[in-house]
């Protein structure tokens, strides 16, 4: 049977997608990859891969052990981490900008009192992978799919213009992959006066009074400078979840923080 050494090997060429990149994060050379997939193949009786120019693409059976592996190697990696007694347990959080921007504002309550965790913020419109363990906790909105996720629904997220009373009648356009960005962009097109890469910077520019900005109404309706400029716009509503990995929700300081998260923004209404 493969020893760890071969497994370890097959996530890289797995995640790498091919031998020549997973070859420069393991350091052996693309043969030797190459030669020890085969023979994990034959040793495991498994179809691993399916070879092609641009790479290795993973069978069915190859993402089966995929989702395996990285099960066992996440709990290989908290059995070896350093548990010492003068270091917080560090939890990172995923969230998209709006989000991140209403849990700093209640970041005491989040890290207990005294702190008894050490939370490292992603601010990220895009979907971590859970599996590979770049977060710890997310916000998605829609219920999970994968099987190794655990979810609870949260509050809905409804979006809403605001401006100061004395703004200009302009749409600030972001530019982002979004679904309030690509509302943005249907509505106003190419007629925007000003566009920024970054949502957070439209609701910088609303404030400052130049223009009208499409926010979450958990942040808008914080903004006492700010007044809704319309109604809340239906098509861009969704639910939000909170996620976590199935082998990480137990975790007592991964359990901790999801309990005071979702405790705040329930309190906060956010």
């Amino acid at each position: 049977m493969p020893q760890w050494g071969d497994l370890a090997l097959f996530l890289a060429v797995a995640r790498e997608g091919g031998l020549s990149p997973a070859a420069r994060i393991t350091g052996r050379s693309a043969a030797t990859l190459g030669r020890r997939m085969r023979e994990m193949e034959r040793a495991l009786g498994r179809e691993l891969f399916v070879r092609h120019d641009r790479g290795y693409a993973l069978t069915a059976q190859g993402r089966e052990l995929l989702a395996e592996l990285s099960e066992v190697e996440a709990r290989m990696i908290r059995l070896t981490a350093d548990h010492s007694a003068t270091a917080l347990p560090l939890v990172k959080v995923s969230a998209g900008t709006w989000t991140a921007l209403a849990l700093i504002n209640v970041f005491d309550t989040l890290i207990g009192q005294p702190a008894d965790v050490r939370l490292r913020f992603i601010a990220t419109e895009s979907t971590l992978d859970f599996s590979r363990r770049e977060a710890a906790i997310g916000f998605r909105n829609r219920r999970p799919q994968e099987e190794f996720l655990a979810g609870r629904k949260l509050s809905s997220v409804e979006f809403a213009p605001y401006a100061r009373s004395d703004a200009p009648d302009r749409w600030i356009k972001v530019i982002a992959d979004t679904p309030s960005a690509r509302w943005l962009d249907k509505m106003v097109g190419a007629d925007a006066a000003c566009e920024v890469t970054s949502p957070r910077l439209s609701l910088d520019l609303a404030l400052a009074g130049q223009g009208i900005a499409l926010l979450p109404t958990f942040v808008g309706d914080q903004c006492p400078e700010l007044e809704r400029a319309g109604d809340p716009v239906a098509e861009l509503t969704h639910d939000r979840w909170i996620v976590t990995h199935q082998d990480d929700r137990h975790l007592p300081e991964v359990r901790r923080t999801i309990d005071r998260l979702c405790a705040a923004l329930d309190k906060r209404r956010l």
